[in-house]
């Protein structure tokens, strides 16, 4: 997935959104709090929909595989 970088220069090395400071790990933390996906593009505005649906989709394909 191109929207996911890892770069020791940005926070060390966690993975982040395309063009962000914004860890992935945030978005998951927000649904699993009960918190929704506008919540979250409200509160990183510097996130693209497109970015957090192409993450979603790609989370699901994997729990997908996982599952087999």
């Amino acid at each position: 997935m191109n929207e996911v970088v890892r770069d020791p220069e940005i926070l060390g090395g966690v993975p982040v959104f395309r063009g962000t400071r914004v860890p992935i790990r945030n978005l998951f933390d927000y649904l699993v709090s009960g918190s929704t996906v506008k919540d979250f593009l409200e509160d990183f505005p510097s996130v693209s929909f497109e970015q957090v649906r192409q993450m979603l989709q790609a989370a699901e394909v994997a729990m997908e595989g996982q599952a087999a």
